[in-house]
C-alpha cells in the first residue's frame, strides 16, 4: 500500500484545483479521510483477524461497494457539506476508489478484493511500479521508507500535481471567459 500522505493526493490536488467554489472545504476534508478510510481495516492486524479474508487487510474496504456505499453515506449529507448531492457523491466515491487502485499498483501485499461484493478474489494490476509501504512508523523512517517515499513521488504526487496544475489553469480560463461575458 501507498502511505496515508499519498493516498490523499488525489481528492486534495482535485479539490484544491478546482477550488472551492466547486469543492467546499467540509467536503474536500472528507473526501481525504475518504481516501484512507479503506485502510482502517488496519485494525484486523491486532484483532487477529486472519489474512485473506473480507474482514481482513485489503479487503471489502478496498472495493467498488464500500466506495459506493461511502459516496452514498456522503449524497444524503450533501447539505452539510455545503454541495449538490452529485458533487458530494461523485468526489467521495472517486476519493475511495483511488484508495485500492493504488494499491493495485504496488509491489507487495495481498491483492485488493475490487469487486465485493461480487467477488471476494483479490487482484492486482499487472504493472506495479509503487513501492509497497511498511505498515508500522517506525520502518517508514528508515533506508526503505525513503525509497517508498520517492516511488510515491514519481508515481502518484508528481502526476497529480500535473493534473492539478492542468485543472487550475482550465479553472482560470473557464472564470475568466465567464467573466468576460457577464461583463
Amino acid at each position: 500500500m501507498p502511505t496515508i500522505f499519498s493516498h490523499v493526493a488525489p481528492a486534495l490536488v482535485v479539490g484544491l484545483a478546482l477550488g472551492r467554489d466547486r469543492i467546499s472545504r467540509p467536503l474536500l476534508i472528507w473526501a481525504s479521510i475518504a481516501a484512507i478510510s479503506p485502510d482502517f481495516d488496519g485494525i484486523s492486524f491486532w484483532l487477529d483477524i486472519p489474512r485473506g479474508t473480507l474482514l481482513s487487510h485489503r479487503g471489502f474496504t478496498h472495493s467498488i461497494g464500500f466506495a459506493t456505499i461511502i459516496a452514498s453515506v456522503g449524497a444524503f449529507f450533501a447539505p452539510r457539506l455545503g454541495c449538490k448531492r452529485w458533487v458530494a457523491g461523485l468526489t467521495l466515491f472517486l476519493a475511495v476508489l483511488s484508495h485500492p487502485l493504488y494499491d493495485m499498483l504496488t509491489n507487495g501485499g495481498s491483492g485488493v478484493a475490487l469487486w465485493w461484493p461480487f467477488s471476494s478474489q483479490r487482484v492486482f494490476f499487472d504493472w506495479r511500479p509503487i513501492a509497497v509501504a511498511p505498515i508500522s512508523a517506525a520502518r517508514l523512517f528508515s533506508a526503505r521508507g525513503w525509497n517508498v517515499l520517492l516511488s510515491e513521488l514519481t508515481w502518484i504526487w508528481l502526476p497529480w500535481l500535473g493534473i492539478g496544475l492542468m485543472l487550475a489553469w482550465l479553472r482560470q480560463r473557464y472564470d475568466t471567459s465567464k467573466a468576460q461575458i457577464h461583463a
